[in-house]
């Protein structure tokens, strides 16, 4: 496994992250909702990928208080507290989506970080968390009353370092700008939506965090499966159900196969998984500290960690961005 520095901060992160949304309780089949899939792993079937991801290295785990309603958190933290010292790891999680029906049920007002935080910790078993990332924008809540409270957290010693996700880059600039007037925390990571299908970041979002030194931890690195396997050969239990990722895609199809297609040809020339060239092609891209990969199978980590090893030519790399059009933007909401 390979370290790297998060952005300009000096903490060490395994260079593949594991995502767990995957992990945590599926949701009865017909009622998913927000947090909820029917293509989640229970605690029981989770447990060997987390065994695989310390045995391959990485330390380095994200999941949100949303993900299976906050049961991804408990999953998670329980099987660290038995199987690894707390400070040998590295845990991320998120704020703002909708814990409860209520009016605070959610958001990034300092009622709900403050309340959220401890209930993250409470269900991961932790004194303290490494990263802690604003999962989405409050247009409800000013920036400043976020930020403030982000900042007393980390003072308060329950948060170590703050992130970020999807958002307009404008968005993020005023965060960083916003912080730095007032002397508050500032965010170190951006958790942003970035793949050989969607390289929209590129434009505004990853040059400024490279500029101001922020880390790149991508979700999604693989198109929720469109990169791993060949153009519509497979259907999983995920892309039946998960009707986010169905509709993340669906209006550059054209473009999006051929994309797909060069990387089949090109993956099947050097004798390797589609799905090493696609996060090899990430982990190459400038700012990028760590893609989040999740697993539902063995070789999905295997092909992950594999992916640390492969090297792209430059003519590689520019044939697999060639066939790429402009996108709408996805994943913001």
């Amino acid at each position: 496994m390979d370290y790297v520095n998060l952005g300009r901060t000096g903490l060490k992160v395994s260079r593949i992250c594991l995502g767990c949304m995957t992990y945590g309780a599926p949701a009865k089949p017909g009622a998913a909702k927000a947090g909820r899939h029917e293509w989640a792993l229970n605690e029981e079937q989770s447990q060997p990928f987390f065994h695989q991801a310390l045995d391959a290295g990485i330390n380095f785990f994200d999941t949100a208080n949303v993900y299976s309603s906050g049961a991804s958190e408990e999953v998670l933290g329980r099987f660290l507290r038995a199987n690894v010292r707390r400070e040998a790891v590295v845990v991320a999680t998120k704020v703002h989506g909708a814990m409860r029906e209520e009016p605070n049920g959610r958001g990034l007002s300092r009622k709900a970080i403050l309340f959220e935080l401890d209930e993250s910790l409470r269900r991961l078993q932790m004194d303290y968390v490494d990263l802690w990332q604003i999962h989405r924008c409050d247009y409800e809540t000013p920036i400043e009353e976020t930020l403030e409270a982000l900042h007393d957290v980390v003072k308060a010693g329950k948060v170590r370092y703050i992130g970020a996700s999807s958002m307009y880059s404008w968005q993020f600039a005023k965060a960083l700008y916003v912080a730095d007037r007032h002397g508050w925390t500032r965010f170190v990571s951006m958790q942003n939506h970035y793949n050989l299908l969607y390289r929209e970041e590129e434009r505004e979002m990853i040059p400024l965090c490279r500029e101001e030194g922020v880390g790149l931890i991508p979700w999604s690195p693989l198109a929720r499966g469109w990169l791993a396997r060949p153009w519509q050969s497979e259907t999983t239990k995920r892309s039946e159900t998960d009707r986010f990722g169905i509709s993340m895609y669906s209006q550059t199809e054209e473009a999006d196969r051929r994309v797909v297609d060069t990387l089949e040809a090109m993956a099947k020339r050097r004798g390797v998984a589609q799905a090493q060239v696609a996060l090899a092609w990430l982990l190459a891209k400038p700012g990028v500290a760590a893609p989040i990969v999740g697993a539902t199978r063995p070789h999905h980590l295997t092909d992950a960690v594999a992916a640390l090893s492969l090297r792209l030519s430059a003519e590689e790399m520019h044939s697999l961005e060639e066939p790429y059009v402009p996108h709408p933007v996805l994943g913001f909401s």
